[in-house]
């Protein structure tokens, strides 16, 4: 029986990295992207012609509810839908006083709200199978907020909310459910896939100075950050095991002592830390 993984945002980072692994291994992906002619990127780092036609590229805009409901069209014709994974988003940068309402907004429809509806689309099929996994792209910044990130943390965190509920509601059902937290790792969501709010970029802002030390901390880490293909891999080994005894993967470099960290220290101190590092 053809298994199926469902992958959004698939045509860059993470998402383009997980559909040619889960090809790979067997799987029919339906490769899911806003432009499907950016399915182009398969062809430069595919030379196998079979696992090729094993990736099928299917338009899908997470934030426009027709869009969502032919997504739901193409699930009911699966014959199996093994795994959904919900990789699509972006980042929003800038000072809480500077960011526009509306970029909250923006920023909530496509990373929380575009789960929401992805995931209600896939649900009813999988539930009717009694089986399949759900995995929920999430990010360091859905445990540790940054300064200057307020809309992602905030997004992010909540992701891991809605995780966390949903997770619960799909066990009788046999449904897996988990997040997979990276740390910095070589995507672009922090370099061209970032929007940063221009009023904090511009020499007037009183948060001038404070956003030139984040994007240059940020800048600065680039060397350290992680291959992506250490996700992909995640990811697809989370998707054949057949029970998630945990709600959380957080992976990357330092992330899991830094995580641990957070937890047990008093905030005073965790607070000092974080500015001392940002030289505030």
């Amino acid at each position: 029986m053809k298994q199926t993984a469902i992958i959004t945002g698939a045509s860059s980072g993470f998402g383009l990295l997980t559909a040619i692994e889960f090809a790979k291994r067997g799987y029919y992906v339906l490769a899911t992207m806003r432009f499907v002619e950016k399915a182009a990127q398969f062809n430069t780092l595919v030379d196998d012609k079979n696992l090729l036609k094993r990736i099928e590229a299917f338009p899908l805009d997470v934030t426009d509810s027709s869009s969502i409901s032919a997504l739901k069209k193409k699930v009911e014709s699966q014959e199996r839908v093994a795994v959904l994974v919900n990789n699509a988003g972006f980042a929003i940068g800038g000072f809480a006083e500077e960011v526009d309402m509306e970029d909250y907004r923006r920023q909530f429809e496509t990373n929380v709200f575009g789960v929401m509806a992805v995931t209600q689309a896939v649900l009813p099929t999988m539930r009717e199978q009694r089986t399949g996994a759900i995995l929920n792209m999430s990010s360091v910044s859905g445990k540790i907020a940054f300064p200057g990130l307020s809309p992602y943390a905030a997004s992010k965190h909540a992701l891991e909310g809605y995780t966390e509920s949903l997770r619960l509601e799909m066990k009788p059902f046999g449904i897996q459910v988990a997040l997979v937290e990276p740390g910095s790792y070589k995507t672009n969501i922090w370099t061209s896939g970032m929007k940063v709010s221009e009023r904090s970029l511009e020499e007037n802002s009183p948060y001038y100075d404070y956003m030139r030390t984040i994007t240059d901390t940020l800048e600065f880490g680039k060397e350290k950050h992680g291959d992506p293909k250490e996700v992909a891999m995640l990811v697809c080994d989370l998707a054949s095991v057949k029970k998630l005894n945990q709600l959380r993967y957080p992976i990357g470099r330092g992330l899991k002592m830094t995580l641990l960290i957070k937890k047990w220290l008093p905030w005073q101190l965790w607070e000092k830390i974080v500015l001392k590092k940002l030289k505030v």
